[in-house]
């Protein structure tokens, strides 16, 4: 065959990130692939049974994108996991602890000043 009829071919990366480890899977890509050939070419979705591509949210280096991106060279496809609680929240309570401890402290470092 012909090579300057052979398809050119790239490297992309999919990153799957789990709670204790990161598994980072190298593909080839052709001109015109998407974040999707790339996820289903990596093997992810064979190693992680639990992840449904129909469902799952992804991103290219940290920005949300869609499964029919298409994909450059070096492009990195992040696949995300579901929060396990609600961000907003978490830091509500953080800054609610935070205010019950700064009351606390301040009181009985008063009672020390005066003993």
């Amino acid at each position: 065959m012909d090579k300057s009829k052979q398809a050119k071919t790239f490297p992309v990366e999919v990153i799957y990130a789990l709670p204790d480890q990161q598994k980072l899977l190298k593909v080839e890509l052709q001109e015109g692939q998407t974040a999707r050939d790339a996820i289903e070419l990596s093997g992810v979705l064979t190693r992680y049974p639990e992840l449904n591509i129909e469902s799952m949210v992804i991103g290219l280096f940290g920005k949300k994108t869609k499964m029919d991106q298409k994909l450059r060279s070096r492009d990195r496809v992040e696949i995300y996991r579901p929060l396990i609680a609600d961000p907003k929240e978490v830091r509500k309570r953080k800054a609610a602890e935070g205010k019950k401890l700064k009351k606390g402290g301040a009181s009985n470092t008063a009672k020390a000043a005066k003993a």
